[in-house]
C-alpha cells in the first residue's frame, strides 16, 4: 500500500487506465508493423526517466508512519512505520536521549489496523519463559526471527508456533533436541601446524572446520 500510494503520488500517468490501454494498442501497432518499436519506447522513455530521475531528487522517502500515541511507562512517542526489515513499532526517536526501541511486527498485523495497545505488546519480547536444569531459557526475536536462548545455545522458535505465548511444554523438547544435535555434531578433530582440524556433521552432512573456515568433505 506504500508503494502503491508513492506511485501514485509520483507517476500518475504510468499508472493512469488510460495510459495502459494506449500501450496496448501501441503493441498491437508494433507487432502489425504500422510503428517501430524503438520510436515507441524512445516516446515512453525520454519522459519517464526525466520523471524517475525528478523523483529521485525530490520526492520524499516513504515509510507509512503512523502515530499510534505515547508509551506510558516512558512518555515517548510510540509509530509504526516500514523499517528495512518489513513493518515494525518504534518507541521514542533519534533525538531522545536513549535510543529508540524497535520491534517487528506479527505475521497477519499491518500497520492500518495496529493499536497502541497492540504496538507495546509487542515489546513484551525478550521474556524469561522459565527454567531448564537451573538455568533460564530467554525467548527473544532476532533478525531471523525468534528464538530460544539457553546457556551459550540459540535455538529457532518454529513459525507454528507463537513466541510471545510458547509455553514450557513446546520449548523443553526444542532445547532437548537441539542439546542431542549438538552432541552429535563433533565426530572427531586432529591438530595441524599447531591448529585444530575438526569433524562436524552440518545441515547438509560432514564437514570439516578448520582456522575459521569450512570445506566440503568429497563424497
Amino acid at each position: 500500500m506504500v508503494v502503491n500510494d508513492f506511485l501514485v503520488a509520483n507517476f500518475k500517468d504510468i499508472l493512469d487506465y488510460n495510459f495502459t490501454a494506449s500501450v496496448e494498442e501501441e503493441f498491437d501497432d508494433i507487432a502489425e508493423g504500422k510503428i517501430q518499436r524503438a520510436a515507441m519506447m524512445k516516446k515512453f522513455y525520454e519522459p519517464f526517466h526525466k520523471e524517475v530521475a525528478k523523483t529521485i531528487e525530490f520526492a520524499d522517502k516513504q515509510t507509512g508512519e503512523k502515530e499510534l500515541g505515547i508509551d506510558p511507562n516512558t512518555g515517548k512517542k510510540v509509530v509504526a512505520r516500514i523499517g528495512r526489515f518489513g513493518p515494525m513499532v518504534q518507541v521514542g526517536t533519534a533525538q531522545d536521549a536513549d535510543k529508540p526501541k524497535f520491534a517487528s511486527l506479527k505475521p497477519g498485523q499491518n500497520i492500518e489496523s495496529l493499536t497502541l495497545e497492540d504496538a507495546l505488546a509487542l515489546f513484551a519480547l525478550p521474556r524469561v519463559a522459565g527454567n531448564y536444569q537451573g538455568e533460564p531459557i530467554t525467548v527473544a526475536v532476532g533478525k531471523f526471527g525468534p528464538y530460544l536462548k539457553y546457556k551459550t545455545l540459540f535455538v529457532s522458535v518454529p513459525k507454528t508456533l507463537d513466541p510471545y505465548t510458547i509455553t514450557m511444554d513446546d520449548i523443553v523438547p526444542l532445547i532437548e533436541k537441539k542439546i542431542e544435535t549438538e552432541k552429535n555434531k563433533y565426530i572427531n578433530n586432529f591438530d595441524h601446524e599447531g591448529k585444530k582440524i575438526e569433524v562436524l556433521n552440518g545441515l547438509y552432512g560432514a564437514y570439516l572446520k578448520y582456522d575459521g573456515n569450512n570445506y566440503k568433505i568429497p563424497k
